[in-house]
């Protein structure tokens, strides 16, 4: 076990601590290189689109396979990080991803750019496996509920791999920019790779049991990253953990494909301030996660769950129905903080149930609610109206609340 103090995070005195600190810094790194490369990617879509002269349900096809590249890669990313090491797969993902990136732009019809996509969502879909993992492996060494920061890099890593993008889309072809883009994650991946690839995962080694019998009655034993089979009820723990983690990513896809479009087409916002409504939600998000290690150790796991989906369902209920421009956008950002660490929070607690299986699976559920979002906001959208369809964030947001109060016992305070 990890050298603890009185209040559980790694004592000054301990000599691991330096290591572990490198090892945070390292993580946090890979977490800003995701979402910096895939902003980049994002940017670049119209571009894309206009090369390969597809049309837009052609385009939605082509962009399927992100997804379907992601989803099937996550479960497998898990076996794989308990063979070879969460640590050792981030690399070699943290190599693959600026690689896959640059070549969407070399494609010149809808269907190849279907299947470079696939290359590419299925290394999006193992670094977010891998690192996340790295990520809960180290929350336990520590001792200390980090697990926000760490997606917090990952939403500045976007927006400033957004903004980049916008700036120089003007002046630099697809291929040109994402190919910088690549260049800049394989320099980050050569930086952060030498502190993981010297230290194992501390979870790995600090949890191995001393005995069988202990392995099997030890109450850490639902925490040790190394055994092979998981019981039943964790196994159903990990899917509760997983529904509130899709809870959350359908409020972002949701507000990320509809957001500005609810602004012009139900409150007759200018274009620019429409455009700003998702602006709004991601930077309050962002801010949400850099403060929610000290919202954690204020109030522990289960409130944090519990007041983050009701401010989220407050929040997105503001949004979806006020009757001006500035209580709408209000509205959006104050979802973006009550929905900031919910999927943090997830993924942790299903690591710490069942390692980097647990990690995949709760991820793997949340990012089909990022595609579940849209196009169900769409059909209700034709069924009733776009505000009315919006309001069904607020509702996963409760529900979200709602299974964190549930369970309360596992997220332990």
């Amino acid at each position: 076990m990890p050298l603890l103090n009185k209040l559980g995070s790694v004592s000054a005195d301990d000599p691991r601590a330096a290591s572990l600190a490198r090892l945070r810094l390292a993580i946090t790194a890979f977490f800003a290189l995701d979402g910096f490369v895939f902003a980049g990617w994002v940017v670049r879509i119209p571009a894309v689109k206009e090369q390969t002269g597809a049309s837009a349900s052609g385009l939605g096809l082509a962009l399927l396979g992100v997804s379907a590249g992601a989803v099937i890669t996550m479960m497998l990313t898990g076996r794989l990080c308990r063979r070879f090491g969460s640590h050792a797969v981030t690399v070699a993902c943290g190599v693959l991803l600026p690689l896959t990136v640059i070549l969407p732009p070399l494609t010149h019809s809808p269907l190849t750019l279907g299947l470079v996509l696939l290359a590419f969502g299925a290394a999006y879909g193992g670094i977010n496996v891998a690192m996340n993992s790295a990520a809960v492996d180290l929350v336990g060494a520590l001792g200390r509920p980090i697990m926000p920061s760490f997606h917090a890099a990952f939403s500045l890593g976007g927006m400033v791999g957004s903004g980049l993008g916008g700036l120089v889309a003007a002046h630099l072809t697809p291929t040109k920019h994402l190919m910088a883009i690549a260049a800049i994650g394989l320099v980050v991946t050569a930086c952060a790779a030498p502190t993981l690839l010297r230290h194992s995962a501390p979870g790995s080694v600090d949890r191995r049991p001393e005995n069988e019998h202990e392995h099997a009655t030890s109450p850490d034993n639902t925490r040790d990253r190394t055994r092979p089979r998981i019981d039943s009820r964790t196994r159903l723990l990990v899917l509760v953990f997983g529904l509130i983690a899709l809870c959350t990513a359908y409020g972002e896809g949701a507000l990320a494909d509809w957001s500005a479009l609810h602004m012009e087409q139900d409150l007759h916002a200018h274009p620019g301030i429409a455009a700003a409504s998702y602006s709004c939600f991601a930077f309050a998000m962002t801010i949400g996660r850099l403060t929610g290690t000290a919202l954690l150790e204020r109030l522990g796991r289960t409130r944090t769950l519990v007041a983050g989906g009701l401010t989220g369902a407050f929040g997105m209920l503001l949004g979806s129905l006020a009757p001006t421009v500035w209580l709408a956008l209000l509205g959006f950002a104050i979802t973006g903080i009550g929905l900031a660490n919910l999927f943090p929070v997830a993924i942790e607690r299903a690591g710490a149930l069942a390692g980097p299986t647990g990690v995949a699976a709760a991820s793997t559920l949340g990012y089909g609610g990022m595609l579940l979002g849209p196009p169900a906001i769409g059909f209700m959208a034709d069924w009733f109206s776009l505000s009315a369809a919006l309001t069904s964030v607020a509702l996963l947001a409760a529900v979200a609340a709602t299974i964190g109060f549930a369970t309360r016992r596992v997220a332990t305070t």
